[in-house]
């Protein structure tokens, strides 16, 4: 009889798979919550840690820095050593880094805190994304568990407005740092108990120590500069050369990137063009995110004289939209049609919630404005999301996925300083220049210099708001042009890679185990 060939054999479902869904996704909920848990804290923080006006913002960047500066090099780690190892250790060290932030006496300790605090999230957050990745095989089962992990990524951000809230109001600011240790005590034995990393799917080649160095250096000067120009102005001399050093750097990087044998990160895991448009158009999406959750937090505490927990509540409306938009829409449609036309409109819905809060002003009616424009950007940025995060390790060989993992979070991390920074400086020199032509009212004194106070604050949050328009559409452009993944069954580009296995439902390959 002639023989047949061989049929290759399938990828076996891990039995455990859900349940390590359940505590990677903890983990992720705390890692993103903790970006701006410490927003609404950070004002009873300042005063009793005697934190200058100047230096509070070093609370949310040296959490963000240390996070975008080290993720690939803390996702290579994950890759070498192994992921559910880097996923334990990483929980650990954040939950020892929380409890030093709860036991701060002063502003060193709170900073170094927060460094170490980003630093271990820099191993944890990249190592669940590609647990997620090697676990999860079956394209609908991928689907439901990225459209979680989205969720999470996008709406952890407002849930941890609420959580600072209702800590600050009723406990104590402190509790913002130490509410972490349970969840990443719950996380580590959990994930240790039903976590079983596929065989085979490790990295052994050597670390590449000047790739480390190099982007390391390079993530954190950019990020310094961004900060950086907001007190100091952007033709500052160290300002300048922040920016001149991190184009240096990141250019030496991908030198060095190109010619070593076995690269901290591969040149071919950002040049993909779908996983390069992910990238990109995500870490400009969170740019937008993250201002425009400092302006809301300031807007509605300073200006409409809301509490802690009133504030955390008043973000309701956008977690409501993000999970819709991830759970409902995205993971029901993204085995249906192409990924790009999930990403674009989603972005441009978010933009349309975005142009909304352009029309800010101190009167504002929150039902009337401030909800409408929350409800549409979180539905937007939840449907984009969700694919945005399982494209993120598209085609991946199963020795990269962590580094591609950690490449996706870099773009959020280093997006989310880069946005507290940039549209901060461009808030504060609109406030300042409408201060400057209403001098004469503000002298006055009395209720007048308080509405005119009020009103330059307001300004300010409207002209950043406009650049977050702008940015959202970027998104929304490059999601459409760099993504070309098919729908399903349409014979669109599909990458190839050792270890990797077309989905036969979607054109999105899948990690062999």
């Amino acid at each position: 009889m002639p023989k047949t060939a061989a049929t290759p054999p399938q990828p076996v479902a891990d039995p455990s798979r859900w349940k390590a869904l359940v505590f990677i996704a903890l983990a992720q909920l705390m890692v993103v919550l903790d970006a701006t848990i410490v927003n609404i804290a950070l004002p009873s923080a300042q005063t009793d840690l005697g934190i200058s006006d100047g230096n509070r913002q070093w609370v949310i960047t040296a959490y963000a820095l240390a996070f975008g500066g080290l993720l690939l090099f803390g996702g290579r780690i994950a890759d070498k050593w192994g992921r559910k190892n880097a996923f334990v250790v990483g929980l650990i060290g954040f939950a020892l880094a929380s409890a030093l932030g709860g036991a701060a006496n002063g502003e060193a300790m709170m900073l170094g805190a927060r460094a170490l605090q980003g630093a271990f999230g820099a191993l944890l957050a990249p190592a669940a994304l590609s647990l997620l990745a090697v676990m999860f095989t079956d394209a609908k089962e991928r689907a439901k568990a990225f459209g979680i992990y989205g969720a999470i990524a996008g709406g952890g951000g407002a849930v941890g407005l609420i959580l600072g809230g209702v800590l600050t109001e009723y406990l104590n600011w402190r509790w913002t740092f130490l509410v972490n240790i349970p969840f990443a005590i719950i996380a580590a034995i959990g994930a240790w108990m039903v976590i079983r990393e596929p065989a085979g799917s490790r990295n052994r080649a050597p670390l590449d120590i000047p790739g480390v160095v190099l982007s390391t250096l390079g993530l954190v000067a950019l990020v310094y500069g961004f900060t950086r120009a907001e007190s100091a102005g952007w033709s500052d001399g160290l300002t300048v050369g922040m920016f001149v050093a991190s184009v240096v750097l990141l250019a030496a990087f991908v030198l060095v990137e190109s010619k070593v044998k076995s690269p901290l990160l591969p040149l071919r895991v950002l040049l993909e063009r779908n996983r390069g448009g992910v990238y990109l158009s995500l870490g400009l999406a969170v740019i937008s995110m993250f201002g425009l959750f400092l302006f809301l937090t300031y807007y509605l505490q300073v200006v409409k004289g809301y509490s802690p927990v009133m504030t955390g509540f008043a973000f309701l409306p956008m977690i409501a939209g993000m999970i819709t938009g991830s759970t409902q829409i995205g993971a029901r449609l993204m085995t249906r049609v192409a990924p790009r036309l999930l990403m674009a409109p989603g972005f441009l819905l978010a933009a349309t919630g975005m142009l909304l809060l352009t029309q800010l002003e101190v009167g504002s009616s929150y039902p009337a404005l401030i909800l409408p424009a929350q409800l549409l950007l979180g539905l937007g940025m939840g449907t984009a999301f969700m694919p945005a995060m399982s494209l993120s390790t598209y085609g991946v060989n199963p020795a990269d996925a962590g580094v591609a993992s950690a490449m996706v979070n870099t773009s959020q991390q280093v997006g989310g300083a880069i946005g507290t920074a940039l549209l901060n400086t461009i808030a504060a020199s609109a406030t300042t220049a409408y201060l400057t032509d209403h001098a004469a009212e503000a002298a006055a004194g009395g209720a007048a210099a308080k509405l005119i106070q009020a009103q330059a604050m307001v300004e300010g949050y409207s002209s950043a708001i406009w650049w977050a328009v702008g940015i959202l559409v970027a998104s929304s452009v490059i999601a459409l042009t760099f993504i070309n993944i098919g729908r399903p069954g349409a014979g669109g580009p599909v990458a190839s890679g050792s270890g990797a296995t077309e989905d036969s439902e979607f054109k999105i390959p899948v990690i062999a185990h």
